[in-house]
């Protein structure tokens, strides 16, 4: 029994108090979450999660060139655009019936690793710590940071820090040790990325068809002297991250509760063997196996599948509380696929966006984003998968699967092996992060910086086989191709954050429909059609509170700990167009914490 159940049978009378943030910071975009408390009982009894702005980029995208859709759809998200221009690469691939040479994947690889690299550090030492770190802690919860005082950090030897406290400041935003290089690591693993990519966060080399970036050898060995430069901190990382996290099991019994939900997880894979991939729909199930992070569905720790035609075809996309009128009646853009399986009238390749603004009602229509799910046949369920902020997925169905073996990365069916070499003043090490029993906060938090280090050992991985096959001369790095007529596509990669498909329909010559489904809708969706809540609302409703301040000091720190364990960012959820000649206002203040002392 959990200590939340034990709690649970000796209820006080509810103190049902209305709460919300809206909008969450340290993210881009418009996410609102809004919650009733029973203060008494210390726990949430209802969540719901809002989006503000509408997302438009399906309605647009149609009637353009095809060829145009990778540096269009770049744009949807300042953070994550490389992902949505190799995603539509790949959809666009399929389409025209070719081939990346294998050198560009292996060069788009060595990109989206760096991506990975560059996007979770930030995100976790600069914007999720800020909730684990010394100033917040005190805030929020005194009692745990004079525990965190007296504990010993059990890994000290390998990042230097006494306490847990210790690394709680250095944590401490702008002022913190650990927050300060995590800045300058931004900058290296940056310059990573525009290596091979051109540009960040927008790329300039990456097309259908391969790239445009020039396979010399130093283009590799500049990549190398980064990414060996960075080794000792992601090192440092993954030790700091299992002392703080221990400690919050450790200090607040329960804590595993906070941001748990059912485990319905969805990775759609990435990271493509260039010896296998042919891009084609009729090879899918087999190039996708062969990605080196797995894609696959697990529900309640059980992989559902592996194969990337079950789950294409499983997606379906429901509107439920959302902004949208339904689109089922019009005819269809796909009945079958490339195989004669059948498509849904609620597949992305059918789907029509029929923005239908209304107020905000939380017992009937309330945010602009839809509920994509995935439909298992097994059971009958339109399961609501979360990405687990991205590595969590990742992880957990990588090492259920054990398809990956390399000698840097290994798969053991329960847990995922990262070898890292030796580096400036640490020694090689070979991490294991195992499959845990919940899927929560600390987990999603936890699993970030073990993805940080199997970024790190794949691109090690890369660099090799890109040296290698240029010392070859396999430098070709560009296919020719012709846009067809009539053609469907679907490109399935994981976005920093999570899942990421595109959906392409082409008709005579042109794009008829485009649909893209990044992680924001799959975590952040509304209560669906079957009245089924989205992932951040199920995992804040009817979690408890371990924050020591009353209702009229509450920061919501546990339930910010929960939302941002997925690592929110709305851009790719909603776009905003005003109208009428009105004008939006930015403005922009300092994040909390600096000169906290």
């Amino acid at each position: 029994m959990t200590a939340t159940e034990q709690a649970r049978t000796t209820e006080k009378p509810p103190q049902i108090r209305e709460m919300s943030w809206d909008p969450i910071t340290r993210i881009i975009g418009n996410l609102g979450v809004y919650t009733k408390i029973d203060f008494a009982n210390q726990r949430v009894t209802e969540c719901h999660s809002t989006s503000s702005l509408f997302r438009g980029y399906s309605v647009f995208m149609k009637g353009k060139d095809p060829r145009d859709a990778g540096f269009i759809t770049s744009r949807i998200c300042g953070i994550c655009g490389d992902n949505h221009t190799t995603c539509s690469v790949y959809a666009q691939n399929m389409a025209y019936g070719i081939n990346n040479p294998p050198l560009a994947d292996t060069i788009i690889n060595l990109g989206e690793a760096a991506e990975y690299l560059f996007d979770h550090t930030i995100f976790q030492d600069n914007l999720v710590f800020i909730d684990y770190c010394e100033a917040m802690v005190k805030d929020t919860n005194p009692s745990v940071l004079a525990r965190a005082e007296n504990t010993a950090a059990p890994h000290a030897a390998i990042h230097g820090y006494r306490t847990i406290a210790d690394i709680m400041r250095a944590f401490n935003p702008f002022e913190g040790e650990i927050y300060r290089e995590a800045l300058k690591v931004s900058r290296v693993t940056r310059e990573m990325f525009c290596l091979m990519e051109g540009r960040h966060v927008h790329p300039s080399t990456v097309y259908p068809g391969g790239v445009g970036t020039m396979p010399e050898p130093t283009l590799f060995t500049d990549y190398l002297t980064r990414l060996l430069d960075i080794l000792d901190f992601v090192k440092k990382a993954v030790a700091l991250n299992d002392d703080v996290f221990d400690f919050f099991y450790e200090a607040l019994p329960g804590y595993e509760e906070v941001g748990r939900r059912r485990i319905l997880l969805g990775c759609w894979g990435a990271l493509q063997n260039p010896d296998v991939i042919d891009y084609r729909y009729e090879t899918m199930t087999d190039w996708g196996r062969a990605a080196y992070v797995t894609p696959g569905v697990v529900v309640d720790g059980e992989l559902r599948t592996t194969d990337l035609v079950e789950i294409n075809l499983g997606i379906r996309i429901l509107l439920g509380s959302s902004y949208y009128q339904d689109w089922v009646g019009e005819a269809p853009f796909v009945t079958q696929d490339p195989l004669g399986n059948p498509v849904d009238m609620r597949h992305p390749w059918n789907q029509t966006t029929l923005p239908e603004p209304r107020k905000r009602d939380f017992e009937d229509r309330y945010s602009w984003v839809m509920s994509p799910r995935w439909f298992d046949k097994n059971s009958g369920e339109h399961l609501a998968l979360d990405t687990g902020g991205g590595p969590f997925a990742r992880l957990y169905v990588t090492a259920l699967a054990g398809l990956v073996n390399t000698p840097y990365v290994t798969a053991t069916g329960r847990s995922v092996r990262i070898f890292l070499p030796k580096s400036r003043t640490l020694p090689e090490q070979t991490l294991e992060w195992t499959i845990p029993p919940w899927s929560n906060a600390i987990e999603r938090n936890r699993a970030r910086v073990y993805f940080v280090a199997y970024s790190a050992a794949m691109a090690l991985r890369f660099v090799e086989d890109g040296l290698r096959r240029v010392r070859a001369g396999d430098t070709r790095v560009f296919a020719d191709f012709d846009v067809p007529e009539e053609a469907i596509g679907c490109g399935f990669h994981e976005a920093v954050r999570g899942v990421l498909s595109h959906h392409l329909v082409i008709q005579d010559g042109k794009i008829a429909n485009y649909h893209p489904y990044p992680p924001t809708p799959w975590n952040g969706s509304p209560r669906d059609s079957y009245g089924t809540p989205g992932p951040y609302e199920d995992a804040v409703q009817d979690m408890p509170i371990f924050e020591e301040n009353g209702p009229e000091g509450f920061r919501g720190v546990d339930i910010m700990r929960a939302v941002r364990s997925f690592d929110p960012c709305l851009p790719c959820g909603v776009h905003m167009y005003l109208g009428h000649g009105r004008t939006l206002e930015k403005l922009h203040s300092p994040m909390w914490g600096a000169g906290h002392a």
